[in-house]
């Protein structure tokens, strides 16, 4: 490759800085080490001038942009992640685990974040109901909401309608929160620091094993096993 051509080649490509500046206020906790950290992990391969420096394209921003839209509103560990975008790479359009039926290309959408009257109007709770939902810690105190919390309130909803109130389900944000204490010794044992990328990883791999446990041990309960 020619100077001039690769002058023109590397002309649309953007710095780190750059990548920060346009993901930042959708991932406040992005940093260039948790970007060095997912191009460690393979997940994603920016390009490199001669003098090293990465260099991102639209594509591995929007790339970026799923990947931390899956690790922040689906807590999916990056050997999940790693699989969904596997798929992409191959030209298929896949399920997002545990948030049928939204595929990853939906989560590329415009809209990515909804306002508390937006997701009363997606899901048809008025205010009071979801003002209780958020009371009772099942979902954030926020301005905005990620585009998982309408499968949250119409779950919700679908419960309340069955007779359990978000007021009944206390004792399961209480329950969470006792496994995120876990978790977090269990992440500091290993030697992780916490409050880096590989400690959010190992933390999120210990959330999913304890969901399937959890899930196991319900199922069983409720079906008489």
């Amino acid at each position: 490759m020619t100077g001039a051509v690769a002058r023109q080649h590397t002309s649309g490509l953007l710095s780190i800085g750059q990548v920060l500046a346009r993901l930042q206020d959708d991932f406040t906790d992005l940093s260039p080490s948790k970007l060095r950290f997912l191009e460690e992990q393979g997940l994603v391969t920016p390009e490199r001038t001669k003098s090293g420096y990465r260099k991102f394209s639209q594509a591995h921003i929007e790339r970026l942009r799923l990947i931390l839209t899956l690790q922040r509103d689906h807590y999916l560990p990056l050997k999940v992640i790693a699989e969904v975008l596997e798929e992409l790479d191959q030209g298929r359009d896949p399920i997002i685990p545990g948030a049928a039926p939204r595929s990853a290309s939906s989560i590329l959408a415009p809209k990515r974040v909804l306002s508390s009257e937006e997701l009363c109007r997606s899901t048809g709770a008025n205010v009071r109901f979801l003002g209780e939902a958020i009371a009772a810690g099942l979902l954030p105190a926020a301005e905005v909401f990620p585009h998982d919390a309408v499968a949250q309130l119409t779950a919700l909803m679908r419960l309340a309608e069955r007779g359990i109130t978000p007021r009944h389900l206390r004792s399961l944000r209480l329950a969470a929160e006792r496994e995120a204490e876990l978790i977090a010794r269990a992440v500091s044992t290993r030697g992780v620091k916490q409050g880096t990328p590989a400690g959010a990883e190992d933390a999120l791999e210990f959330a999913g094993y304890l969901d399937t446990v959890r899930s196991g041990v319900l199922r069983r309960r409720v079906s008489g096993a």
